[in-house]
């Protein structure tokens, strides 16, 4: 069994996409999450009157699009970014360029990596949005 040093080790060697889905997975397979605990002043009730407004929350979770492709001539550098973004072979990235819209990833935990998949995809000739999950 590995120490908990060498699982660190072998983490620390992941891409950032593989860190995401790991923490997917970890968060579905022992039904916890991964966001920051609250502080109890925030969830205590308001002390005056009773109809405050619910606070809404900024989300957590952003899926990423693939809404079209920018230029039919670059299908194949947008069906490699698919398939660098996932874990679909050819056959299924390919599946995914020539259904637009389609969610490439679902559930991403952070805005920001997101934001880098997208940002991919249109380097790649596609076009592509983030939406919250």
């Amino acid at each position: 069994m590995a120490t908990v040093d060498e699982i660190i080790e072998q983490i620390e060697k992941l891409s950032v996409l593989d860190l995401v889905k790991l923490t997917k997975e970890l968060q579905e397979k022992w039904g916890v999450s991964a966001a920051a605990a609250m502080p109890a002043m925030v969830m205590a009730a308001p002390v005056g009157g009773a109809g405050a407004a619910p606070v809404e929350e900024a989300p957590t979770e952003f899926n990423v699009i693939l809404t079209g492709l920018a230029d039919a001539s670059k299908k194949v550098n947008v069906i490699k970014v698919v398939r660098e973004l996932t874990s679909l072979g050819l056959g299924e990235a390919k599946a995914v360029v020539e259904g637009a819209p389609k969610t490439v990833n679902a559930s991403v935990l952070s805005k920001e990596d997101a934001e880098v998949m997208m940002k991919k995809l249109v380097e790649g000739g596609a076009t592509a949005e983030v939406k919250p999950a």
